[in-house]
């Protein structure tokens, strides 16, 4: 009898050991105390999280700071989070950058958390701001912009001038920008005095680098990388701008409905009882930046890439300008009607945005609940970071990643629309891109352009194997270095 009663008092403590066993999350480093792992993410934390993943592989746990963190390096693994699970991880963690820079995130789009206000504000986004209508709406405009870049160049290319093109298409995506978001150009200087193109890079770095003070908000108060300082800075200049951008709107009143900019539509919105959407003063500066981050920085970061590349690859450039003069002709340039046509150009984009992802850690996730990922456990509230850099560099998905070879895509059914979860330069899901057809419209016209109209040739007799690539890590990854080139303007036509 003792030899039973001994045998389930065994069996009762095998079972509480059992049911109180950790779950178990996914491999990584042990890390400091209360550091974590912060100190292995260094300048470039994309390729830091790349080499860390070789090791635990593509589902990842680490604790940066006090932060639970799980990062996400394979295709496959990227379905399960942004497809499977695609709801228990469609939220945003807390960052200090959105408090400062985003009106406290709550009304924010891209920082947001996820909800039924989230839900509202993404529909009247991709509904109201972002439908193939008001794209098409804008397309004289970018006309426009784009044929006064390539007058400018021309004129500079009779004297075989050397051009900041970095700073050139900065300004014209910029230029685009403000007439589409706010129905008019600004000048650099309204901006602050600083200027657009200083402004927004510093944006995206601010809300792309690391801050201490998010992973250990004991450390918050005490500012220790200077980054708290300048967010305030950055977000007092915007808040200034967009004040006075809405005071415009309401005094010049309604425009017709054919010429309504972004601001002009959200401003239709406030306080008609019709409207589903709940639309307030800081909601439309929230969404106003919104849009001139996503449409701005992201546009010139790829467009840059895209170019250097072609720049460092003659075969591809020489490819590419072969369709552009069999499908458009030397007598005139491109027209959007073209880009569907220029199947050997949309492979080099797609190519480019493998390469060099404009977002390499695209913006990181938060689990709303309690999950199990295949036999791993992730915990409510952890941060989820989906390295696309490394994702689009996995040699399991793709033959040569490291090289640029643009021909990947010929007859490929891969698309940029986050349905093949080896290319994700918009993400995927419920958080993926909603401007993702204004952006590839934007790029696709500008390259094609600057490829169709112009030969280039990079100073000082530099070869293309010496084109300087270095990456400079933020929200966005620009070229650290600006492009500098000298273009020859190669079309017949006299004719402007």
């Amino acid at each position: 009898m003792i030899l039973i009663y001994i045998s389930i008092f065994l069996v009762c403590i095998w079972l509480w050991r059992t049911m109180k066993k950790p779950k178990r999350l996914p491999p990584g480093p042990i890390g400091l105390p209360i550091l974590g792992s912060l100190l292995k993410l260094g300048q470039n934390p994309h390729r830091d999280l790349h080499k860390l993943s070789q090791k635990y592989g593509p589902i990842m746990h680490l604790r940066l700071g006090l932060v639970q963190t799980i990062v996400v390096s394979s295709p496959q693994a990227a379905e399960l989070f942004l497809k499977t699970h695609d709801l228990v991880f469609a939220s945003r963690p807390s960052f200090e950058a959105s408090k400062h820079i985003s009106w406290d995130q709550i009304w924010n789009i891209a920082l947001g958390e996820y909800g039924s206000y989230w839900r509202k504000m993404r529909k009247m986004c991709t509904l109201e701001l972002l439908s193939h209508a008001k794209i098409n709406s804008f397309r004289i405009m970018r006309e426009q912009e784009l044929d006064l870049l390539i007058k400018f160049l021309r004129e500079e290319s009779k004297d075989g001038k050397e051009v900041d093109l970095s700073s050139k298409i900065s300004t014209l995506n910029a230029y685009m920008s403000c007439r589409m978001i706010f129905g008019k150009k600004y000048m650099d200087n309204d901006l602050g005095e600083k200027g657009f193109e200083v402004v927004m890079k510093e944006t995206m770095y601010l809300i792309g680098t690391p801050n201490i003070g998010d992973f250990i908000p004991y450390l918050r108060p005490f500012d220790l990388q200077g980054l708290t300082r300048r967010m305030k800075a950055v977000g007092k200049i915007f808040d200034d701008f967009f004040e006075k951008i809405i005071d415009e709107h309401i005094q010049s009143g309604n425009k017709d409905k054919k010429n309504m900019d972004f601001a002009d539509v959200m401003l239709g919105l406030v306080g008609t009882e019709e409207s589903e959407y709940r639309i307030e003063r800081t909601t439309i500066k929230s969404i106003m930046l919104d849009m001139l981050v996503g449409s701005m920085d992201t546009s010139a970061t790829a467009i840059e890439w895209t170019i250097s590349e072609l720049l460092k690859n003659p075969r591809v450039m020489k490819k590419a300008q072969n369709e552009l003069e069999t499908v458009v002709g030397m007598k005139r340039k491109v027209e959007e009607s073209d880009l569907n046509k220029l199947e050997y150009l949309d492979m080099v984009i797609k190519e480019s945005l493998r390469f060099h992802p404009v977002a390499p850690l695209l913006i990181p996730h938060e689990s709303l609940e309690d999950c199990m990922v295949e036999d791993f456990f992730i915990p409510k509230k952890s941060r989820v970071i989906v390295n696309a850099w490394s994702i689009m560099r996995d040699p399991n998905a793709w033959t040569d990643p490291e090289k640029f070879w643009p021909e990947r895509f010929e007859g490929s059914n891969i698309d940029v629309r986050g349905h093949d979860f080896q290319f994700l330069p918009f993400g995927s899901g419920r958080r993926g891109c909603p401007g993702m057809q204004l952006g590839l419209t934007v790029i696709r016209l500008v390259v094609a352009q600057l490829v169709h109209c112009f030969d280039w040739k990079l100073p000082d007799h530099m070869l293309p194997s010496d084109l300087d690539m270095k990456e400079e890590f933020g929200l966005t990854m620009p070229r650290l270095n600006h492009l500098i080139v000298i273009p020859n303007y190669r079309l017949y036509s006299d004719s402007d």
